[in-house]
């Protein structure tokens, strides 16, 4: 007998899903891309054939009504991820939305009004990836010793005023496109919300979005997350979790290259170069086919989705506490 899948359909033919996330998809075995929509015909059409998917659609909506579809992926831009999930919920489809689930927490907030038995979760891939858990039992386990820090940093350079991520009405800026992934990293290894947060801002003269970001992280009982994300600075990324014994520290935490291995150094201090640090070797992985199948087995066995609408709202509520300290100058309590 063969396993049910589900069937996906894909929200427009935006990069980030026709790159990364359909070939992703059909790693996962309870997966299956049956179609892709794009408000062109013919741009959905050549997608299509180009990506082997059987259907196309040349609008939105005649893909929200096709009955073969099981669930959505919507990697829309940003200012349309609220609106276009809640209109294929109500279409009675799940839907896994990219992250940020919306512009903000008020934003994320409609989502309740979802129908009952959909889910929704928004899809930050990587607290599915080996290296991500892994981390975080390093830091449960006592390995680390006590954990009281995280540190963090996420950048790349783009000064294209076509892009949309430097165009403030739709979304773009850097917190809302990489400065949510250090928060959502601190928000899984520490299993809690943070309490207060500050931030500085520069922002772009001619985009006027957010192109450097540096923040702290208030958790609590000793615990803070510290970080910079900028859209305009030289490619980089890292993860860090400081316990009184050791420090350990993804190397791709964000990217994490697609099926491939990935490594933790872990550091005990010995040697202030790290040359005393031991490396650790995570299984191959590819963290898009992990989010696809987890969020597809909670379709099929009923179960609610690992991290689905109030968890994307919390997450949201930081995004809006750290706007708030720009605006403010001072610490915003959560």
């Amino acid at each position: 007998m063969t396993a049910r899948k589900i069937n996906w359909g894909i929200l427009s033919t935006a990069s980030i899903g026709t790159e990364k996330v359909i070939p992703a998809m059909r790693k996962s075995v309870s997966s299956n891309v049956l179609g892709i929509a794009s408000r062109s015909p013919e741009r959905a059409a050549q997608a299509a054939e180009r990506l082997g998917i059987p259907k196309s659609y040349g609008s939105y909506e005649d893909m929200l009504a096709d009955p073969d579809i099981d669930a959505i992926y919507n990697p829309l831009p940003n200012d349309l991820h609220v609106e276009w999930t809640l209109k294929a919920a109500r279409a009675g489809k799940h839907v896994l939305c990219e992250k940020p689930v919306g512009l903000n927490a008020e934003d994320a907030l409609r989502l309740r009004d979802a129908p009952d038995g959909v889910l929704i979760a928004e899809g930050f891939m990587i607290r599915h990836h080996p290296q991500w858990l892994r981390l975080r039992e390093m830091a449960r386990s006592g390995e680390l010793g006590d954990v009281r820090a995280t540190q963090a940093a996420f950048s790349y350079f783009n000064d294209d005023p076509g892009d949309i991520r430097n165009k403030p009405e739709n979304g773009g800026g850097a917190m809302l496109d990489i400065g949510c992934y250090p928060i959502t990293g601190a928000r899984f290894v520490f299993d809690a919300e943070p309490r207060r947060v500050v931030s500085l801002i520069d922002r772009d003269p001619n985009f006027r979005t957010d192109r450097l970001v540096g923040a702290i992280c208030d958790f609590g009982d000793g615990r803070l997350l510290t970080f910079q994300a900028s859209t305009q600075l030289v490619p980089f990324q890292t993860f860090q979790v400081f316990g009184t014994k050791a420090r350990a520290e993804i190397l791709i935490p964000f990217n994490a290259p697609q099926g491939e291995k990935t490594t933790i150094v872990i550091d005990d201090g010995a040697s202030l170069d790290a040359s005393a640090a031991r490396r650790e070797t995570l299984p191959s992985c590819d963290q898009y086919a992990e989010q696809a199948e987890a969020f597809a087995q909670s379709i099929l066995t009923g179960t609610p989705a690992p991290y689905g609408v109030d968890d994307a709202i919390a997450s949201m509520r930081v995004l809006d506490a750290m706007f708030e300290s720009e605006r403010t100058g001072g610490w915003v309590s959560l």
